[in-house]
């Protein structure tokens, strides 16, 4: 069974979401005799986001040779998350939404005919197979029925993707309010461990 570890925090070890991520892959790890790991660091080696060169391409255009070898890593990354039985995301909340490398990368594994396909039904997710689990930190509270519910645009957006691509229930471990004050961070971290902790096994 192959399991693929990403992060995606800019704050390397001071980073909330890398530490749960890392809690759930040793829980996996415990729990599954025989886990094949493979770990990408989105910020350290970062995608390109995408350009009307990048779409020319993928319709058939032959690529600048700037772009052969961004092109060539793209289609990596698209290898690597179709192998993986599970995947493990680290994704803190920057500006309400997710960091720019991770959408770089999700622009990457969202590809028709790969992960997705259209047909006169509707879109059909091909990526359905797979478990993943999300391990969410949020500055702030913004759960339904908060005053910042509205601008949640994190957990409701990773659901909205990996849904399309036919995963209709990842798993979301998360650290909320840990911008508010030293004790609300240590509890909401302290929650979130003890939850990658007690995940089933793979």
């Amino acid at each position: 069974m192959k399991l693929l570890h990403l992060d995606s925090s800019v704050l390397g070890p001071h980073s909330v979401s890398r530490q749960v991520s890392a809690a759930i892959v040793d829980r996996l790890r415990q729990s599954t005799p025989g886990l094949e790991v493979s770990y990408r660091d989105l910020t350290l080696t970062p995608l390109a986001h995408l350009t009307g060169s990048h779409l020319a391409a993928g319709q058939g255009a032959a690529p600048e040779a700037s772009l052969r070898e961004d092109i060539a890593a793209g289609q990596a990354v698209l290898e690597e998350f179709l192998a993986a039985d599970i995947v493990v995301l680290g994704a803190p909340m920057y500006n309400f939404t997710i960091p720019s490398q991770l959408k770089a990368w999700i622009d990457r594994i969202l590809v028709a005919g790969k992960t997705f396909k259209y047909s006169a039904q509707g879109v059909e997710g091909l990526a359905g197979n797979k478990r993943i689990i999300v391990a969410i930190s949020r500055g702030g509270y913004y759960g339904t029925g908060t005053p910042a519910a509205l601008g949640e645009h994190l957990e409701t957006y990773l659901r909205w993707v990996f849904g399309f691509i036919g995963i209709k229930s990842p798993e979301f471990i998360s650290a909320d309010g840990i911008q508010i004050g030293p004790e609300h961070r240590e509890k909401a971290v302290a929650g979130a461990l003890k939850a990658a902790g007690d995940l089933n096994a793979a």
